[in-house]
Order: structure tokens, then sequence, then C-alpha cells
């Protein structure tokens, strides 16, 4: 079977035959062993593991956006979380002040509020399930390129927040995260049971699948690309922001978010300190501070593991002169004549 050749045309009545036939198609893709020891397959371009590969004839052909969807999409690594709390705390401040006692990310991780496409591999009851979660407006997010999404998408209004990193903070980022989780199966999320593993996973091996682009969801460049030119061809319905940018200034970062989802703030509301509040309460210290992000957990990824850092610049503790020479002359060719820079 090619690599194209997606089983996106399953009758209803064989649907329970969907993730035989997806298995046969993911079996049938390059494959290699990525630096965590698991099998990443190759599909159009792109990394993934099997677990993910799961979801897109789901999402291909069973996701049905609405005109009021909104998804967050992202490299690993690259501000997800923190793009996932505004976005919800914006959306939904007029049913949730972001002073209320009983705001809903005071008791949920952004990852429940805002849940993964990624989650869409099961049969169509379950589907359907899953894209009730979602509050109103809907709220989805994703790691995929956005080909992997793009076919349900085009006749849809619907609105896409994409955020970018410097690559080399998402390489140490992503170092930093894969060992807070060594015990999680990342290539099968139905596994219960975590392995056991006591030594960090080795820096170097990870820089160099990463710089040979061999890494979860990678090219990391070309999926920034992706997402970089959609914005530019369709500004009204993609929006790229940058990590840096929204740490240097967060208040006119998140009015031009709020601008871009349809809820920008009224006078009344920047009079009051409106903004602030909603950068106050979506930020690092504010959401590592919560209970139910020390304690709490999805999937078998611990909460307070989303909470690091997040610095500019903290890859230059990490990486030597030749890294340093090595990565940047690949971003530099990758990124040529896009207008695009980490």
């Amino acid at each position: 079977m090619d690599e194209k050749d997606v089983p996106m045309n399953l009758r209803e009545e064989e649907e329970e035959n969907l993730s035989e036939e997806t298995k046969t198609w993911i079996s049938s893709l390059p494959w290699e062993i990525d630096y965590l020891g698991n099998k990443l397959f190759k599909y159009e371009g792109y990394w993934y593991y099997e677990d993910v590969l799961q979801s897109i004839p789901n999402i291909q052909s069973g996701f049905k956006p609405q005109e009021t969807d909104i998804i967050v999409a992202s490299f690993p690594k690259s501000g997800t979380t923190w793009l996932k709390a505004l976005t919800f705390a914006l959306v939904q401040r007029s049913k949730h002040p972001s002073d209320d006692d009983h705001h809903p990310m005071l008791s949920h991780n952004p990852h429940e509020l805002v849940p993964y496409l990624e989650y869409l591999k099961s049969s169509k009851p379950d589907l359907t399930k899953f894209l009730s979660l979602s509050s109103s407006p809907r709220m989805f997010s994703t790691h995929m390129p956005l080909h992997a999404i793009q076919e349900p998408l085009k006749e849809s209004p619907c609105k896409i927040v994409y955020v970018c990193r410097n690559v080399k903070d998402v390489l140490v980022s992503l170092w930093h995260f894969f060992n807070a989780n060594k015990g999680v199966q990342w290539n099968d999320f139905s596994q219960t049971e975590k392995i056991i593993r006591e030594e960090d996973y080795s820096f170097e091996a990870m820089f160099e699948s990463f710089c040979n682009g061999v890494t979860v969801y990678g090219p990391s460049w070309d999926h920034a690309l992706s997402y970089w030119r959609a914005s530019l061809e369709d500004p009204k319905h993609v929006l790229f922001m940058m990590y840096e940018e929204l740490k240097a200034e967060p208040r006119t970062q998140v009015k031009r978010l709020a601008e871009f989802l349809d809820c920008p703030f009224t006078k009344e509301e920047e009079d009051s300190g409106s903004v602030d509040k909603i950068v106050e309460l979506c930020s690092l210290s504010k959401l590592s501070s919560l209970e139910i992000n020390k304690s709490g957990a999805l999937g078998g990824v611990d909460f307070k593991t989303y909470f690091r850092k997040g610095e500019v610049g903290g890859w230059k503790s990490y990486m030597t002169p030749d890294m340093e020479n090595k990565i940047d002359m690949i971003i530099e060719e990758k990124l040529k004549g896009s207008g695009l820079k980490f």
C-alpha cells in the first residue's frame, strides 16, 4: 500500500474494522527507531507514533468542524499548555471571569479543557462522545502539521491558532519533558503500566535525530512552515504566534489573540484590568501552583511535568558551539525565502 493510501472511505458498516485496516496501512509505512527506543513511522514527510497515526482516518473522515470551532496547534513543547490556557480564558471570559473562584482553570489542566484531536482514534460512538466534551465554542488542539488536518477544514471558517518557538529551546524542553516522563509509553497510550527506566535519555542522541528531522511530528521546521504559509494565505482563519513575543509582550499578544478569536477586549474591560487578570491567571507561576497541576495526570503524564521554566534562550546551557552552529545552519537553509525566522 502506498503511504498516501489512507483508508478514508470505509463504509460505516465496516467501521469496526477500521483499527485493523489502519494498522495494516501503518505497518506498510517507512519507519525508524527514535531516541526513546520507540518506532516512528513516516507519513507524507512527517514522523508519527502508531498511536497518533491511528487518529488520522477519524480526523479526516469523522471530524466535522463547526463554524465557531477553535483549534490550538503547535509543535510539542512550544508553549502549547500556555496557549491552551490563554485561548480558553479569553473565549470563556463572559461565562467565567478570570477572578471567578470557580473558574474551570483552577480545577482542570488546560489539556483537559482543550483536548487533542489526536485522541480521535476510536469508533463512531466514542468519536461522537469525544466531540461533545469540549465547551461551546468547541476548542480542540493538535500537534499535527497542517496538512494532516486540512481535509475536514477545507470549507470550514473555524479558527486555527499556532504557536511557534525557537527550535533550540524546543529541543531542550523536549529533552527535559521526556526525562521527566521516562515511564510513559509514547507510542501506545493504551498501556496502563509504566516501564521502568532509571537513566536519562541522551541529549546528544536526541540532538542528532532532531537535526535529521526524525522526531515525533517532525521535522520541526516543516511543521512550522505549514502553518506559517497558511497564516500568510488566510490570515482571517490562521493566526501565527511566536512564543518569544508572548513572553516579551504578553498584554499585546493576548489582545491580538482576542481580536483574532472575535472576542476583543472592550474599553471597559481594559480599564478594569481584564487583560492583566487573564495574563496572570494563565501565567506559568499561577498554573504550576494549582493543586490540580501538582498532583493530577492524564494519559500517564503528570501535569506537573508540563510546567518547567519556560525560558527564552535556555538552550545556551546545553548546546556546545558546534551544536549551535549545526542547527543554526540547518534552520537557515530550511527557512530560506519563507520570511519566517526563529
